[in-house]
């Protein structure tokens, strides 16, 4: 007995780890599969956003109740991503995305089948509920199936399509609603889909089932948690539209709001199994890698939403002519992709973030200089800037955040790190388009006030458009109208310049955050999740 001890306890520490999962071509196939169902459901966010006034024609909707074809998908998406984790546990892998997939499909085809706004709103509900059970899958598959080594090649792959698809989205959907019509935005996944959910149901095997999780599904914290993420998901998006809480039903829903988080927060925290588990944040590089994912979504969803409005509003582009001009970011981090790979088995993983929000604060930077008549040639650069930088950031951020954890927390974790970039994306878009709103009417204010009887330049460009159009034959009476168009315009500009340079000192200030952040082992079990 005594021999025994000590010979035990001279064992490298390597043997007492579990063996790294085994990497077969079956898995890795479903792994892709599974890749390829998350890029239909984070595209669906927002394919529909350049084409929504073809969908409105279509369905003689009104234009308050067209925004709710982008807000339900929004609503139902926020909700399911962080019970997909308990899912996931419960069902499996393998019929939780599998059914997801397939039920995103049937939506698909119904939304493009529906015949009145009413119905549209509901599949779309349906879709992004359902699309919301395949995204955290892809990401806890990645850091569960794949052993340490092989990270640096499937990371890239899912911050990849965790960034290009939504950026890509109004391109595709501009695409296809001018060239074929708004019902193929949602028919184009219907093959797709059957494809996906067939490949999953047959291919997947990572896990296994746990039913007895039903028996302590817990029904209260379900609604708690609806009422939490869903009236959240609405006041952000109609907040800044109604003027926040003058509007009742955005006062109403943020008391349901804050009612529902607390009992959300307070069954968390009680219960043996919670719909929700929050006990991965007690990882400090999961907590601040989920800080740099709401900060990614504050980035990757207003630049998305920035640009259009921009090119819409200023630039008079149609949705086809929008997307042509967004695609540069999407070319750029396609071919960042291998190379952000390269780099993270190369260099620190927190310089490598270090230089990625860097290189993002400066992308926006770029952009403060901006006038109403920039178009695609001067919106290349800092449009490339970006999307190699978005590249650079996601992959050190799901390795960061992901690569410490054990398995056992994996789905709970994937779930709450999507859905933190799914939030951050939702309060950056309410706290731009507010921000836009306010400092558009100061500048305008501001503009009006210097553009006046007295102001010599003021005369002297008023008396030029007089002329100008007295030349063409036009009625030189507009020429007031004209500078008044010209002052609502610079106040557009100035404002959106303003959230530029907001955005430039959110990411270089956050920038210094990477450090905090311990890098996962370069071998080895990925804080013993392996």
């Amino acid at each position: 007995m005594s021999a025994a001890a000590p010979q035990k306890a001279a064992l490298p520490a390597a043997a007492l780890l579990p063996p790294e999962p085994e990497l077969t071509p079956r898995r890795v196939i479903a792994f892709f599969i599974m890749v390829f169902g998350m890029f239909m459901a984070i595209l669906d966010i927002q394919i529909v956003s350049a084409s929504l006034p073809e969908i409105q024609a279509g369905l003689g909707a009104s234009s308050d109740e067209i925004s709710w074809v982008q807000t339900a998908y929004l609503i139902a998406e926020v909700i399911m991503i962080p019970l997909s984790g308990f899912l996931g546990r419960m069902m499996s892998t393998r019929l939780l995305f599998s059914l997801s997939a397939a039920g995103f499909t049937a939506a698909s085809f119904l939304c493009a089948t529906s015949t009145s706004i009413n119905e549209m709103i509901l599949w779309r509900a349906v879709q992004g509920f359902l699309g919301g059970g395949m995204i955290p899958s892809v990401f806890a598959a990645a850091f569960t199936i794949f052993p340490p080594a092989k990270r640096n090649v499937v990371s890239p792959m899912i911050g990849l399509v965790a960034t290009l698809a939504p950026t890509v989205g109004p391109t595709i959907g501009g695409y296809l609603s001018h060239t074929l019509s708004w019902h193929w935005l949602f028919l184009v996944n219907v093959p797709a889909g059957i494809a996906v959910a067939i490949g999953a149901f047959m291919l997947i095997d990572f896990d296994r089932p746990d039913w007895s999780l039903f028996q302590k599904f817990d029904w209260l914290g379900l609604a708690a948690l609806a009422c939490f993420l869903g009236a959240m998901e609405y006041v952000l998006e109609e907040g800044p539209n109604n003027d926040w809480f003058q509007d009742e039903a955005v006062a109403a829903l943020f008391v349901v709001m804050v009612l529902g988080g607390i009992v959300t927060f307070w069954r968390a925290f009680t219960r043996d199994e919670p719909l929700v588990d929050f006990s991965a944040f007690s990882n400090t590089n999961f907590a601040v890698g989920s800080v740099f994912s709401f900060v990614m979504g504050i980035g990757l969803y207003g630049m998305t939403y920035l640009y259009p409005l921009y090119l819409s509003a200023v630039r008079g582009y149609d949705s086809l002519m929008i997307g042509q001009t967004v695609f540069v970011s999407g070319l750029a981090m396609f071919f960042t992709a291998p190379v952000a790979g390269i780099m993270a088995s190369k260099i620190d993983l927190r310089v490598m973030l270090l230089l990625g929000f860097i290189g993002f604060g400066t992308s926006s930077w770029m952009l403060t200089g901006m006038t109403a008549d920039w178009d695609f040639n001067e919106l290349f650069w800092p449009q490339v800037l970006r999307g190699i930088s978005l590249m650079i950031c996601m992959v050190p951020i799901n390795n960061l955040a992901l690569g410490t954890l054990p398995v056992a927390k994996m789905k709970g974790a994937s779930a709450l790190y999507n859905l933190m970039r799914n939030l951050g994306g939702a309060v950056g878009l309410a706290l731009i388009n507010t921000i836009l709103t306010d400092r558009r009417a100061l500048h305008s204010a501001r503009l009006e006030e210097a553009v006046n009887w007295a102001n010599p330049e003021a005369l002297r460009q008023l008396e030029m458009m007089r002329q100008n159009l007295a030349l063409n034959g036009l009625n030189p009476d507009a020429a007031l109208a004209q500078m008044q168009a010209q002052v609502t315009g610079q106040a557009a500009i100035m404002s959106f310049i303003d959230i530029f340079l907001l955005l430039t000192m959110l990411f270089v200030g956050l920038a210094v955050m990477a450090l905090a952040m311990r890098p996962p082992a370069r071998t080895g079990g990925g804080g013993g999740g392996h």
